[in-house]
């Protein structure tokens, strides 16, 4: 076996001081590194557009491995600058070739590939495994979540069905199905309102107790409780005032139901381009009636009456319905319930927390 080809064992800290004890290199290799240098950034500045060089030049340190990979690139390149006897008459080519002549000289290329392989035992295979650790890690935390996330949508896909259920809603038009039971609220406030007659004996007992306690001082009990297992659910007016209003007047609710993706985010004005003021439109004279004409007002007769008015006039011997005055009836009949008057007593929210209040109470 020859003795080139025997395997020698080398600590990696102590390559450099081997190939510099074996005299495979200078001790001063690092000063003849530095012409090097400045011979690959001239060479730099003047290079021709190729993919492969640009990829080879977008790192921070250009090696004498890379300047190797620079001139089989050339080769192609400068193919038509090479003469008969193979020589390259390119200045790119001998620039690069110069570079791998320094490199050669002294083996200058070993003491760089030592350490650069020093440095990649040393820092960059460590910093790589940590960060390859830290992504391993990183990876699992991800997985961990995604784990929980599944759990938690599972969950709340559960507690969304509850809700519909117990909303008696199918969950597929959340907002079209909540409007569709708006329907059936009068239904179910009658159906409250019969199911609380059996409270009216306690409600008594408890009448009852108050005013064995407190005489006459004692309250009320229970109003609206009491109201709503009579008469059901009234319009708060009708409670209010004892008496039912002829006309209710609810506030307009309009609840724009989404056909189509998006549609409920236009609000629509109606056709703004068309108003009609009436006669206002299409004439600047605003008819003040005949006193505009003229120009005059009449004050009535002004004349100053000498004659003695008769004050002893009996009241009862006037009528109402000749001096034109009208007594309207005691109390508030034939009134319009408006705003939250004409909403039901269990539909206004500070009738219904009292409702609710009472009804606890028992």
């Amino acid at each position: 076996m020859d003795e080139s080809s025997i395997p020698i064992d080398i600590n990696i800290g102590k390559l450099q001081d081997w190939l510099v004890s074996r005299r495979h290199v200078n001790k001063d290799w690092q000063k003849n590194i530095l012409p090097i240098r400045e011979k690959i950034n001239n060479a730099i500045q003047d290079m021709p557009q190729h993919d492969g060089i640009a990829a080879l030049l977008s790192g921070s340190h250009i090696n004498y491995f890379l300047c190797l990979k620079i001139i089989e690139i050339l080769k192609e390149t400068e193919a038509d600058t090479r003469n008969l006897f193979g020589r390259y008459g390119s200045q790119r080519m001998k620039d690069w070739q110069d570079v791998l002549k320094s490199y050669d000289k002294d083996n200058l290329y070993l003491a760089e590939a030592a350490q650069m392989l020093v440095r990649n035992i040393n820092y960059e295979i460590p910093g790589l495994k940590k960060q390859i650790a830290k992504e391993e890690q990183l990876a699992s935390e991800c997985e961990k979540k995604i784990a929980d996330c599944k759990k938690s949508e599972a969950s709340i896909k559960a507690e969304f069905a509850a809700t519909c259920k117990q909303l008696g809603i199918q969950g597929d038009k959340i907002k079209k199905e909540l409007v569709e039971r708006l329907k059936e609220l009068p239904e179910i406030y009658d159906k409250i309102g019969s199911s609380l007659k059996p409270l009216t004996p306690a409600i008594d007992l408890y009448g009852a107790f108050l005013k064995y306690m407190m005489g006459d001082k004692a309250p009320e009990v229970f109003p609206i409780l009491r109201y709503v297992i009579e008469r059901g659910n009234t319009t708060v007016y009708e409670w209010t005032y004892g008496e039912p209003p002829l006309s209710v007047e609810l506030d307009p609710i309009h609840i724009e139901i989404e056909e189509e993706q998006g549609a409920g985010d236009q609000i629509d004005f109606g056709d703004s381009n068309e108003i009609d003021f009436g006669s206002l439109a299409t004439s600047n004279e605003i008819d003040f009636g005949v006193g505009d004409t003229g120009g005059e007002i009449d004050w009535g007769n002004t004349e100053v009456v000498d004659e003695k008015v008769n004050l002893d006039v009996s009241l009862a011997d006037v009528s109402l319905e000749a001096s034109g005055i009208v007594v309207e009836e005691q109390g508030v009949a034939g009134g319009v319930a408006r705003g939250r008057e004409a909403l039901g007593i269990l539909d206004n929210p500070i009738t219904r927390s009292q409702f609710l209040e009472q009804l606890l109470e028992v």
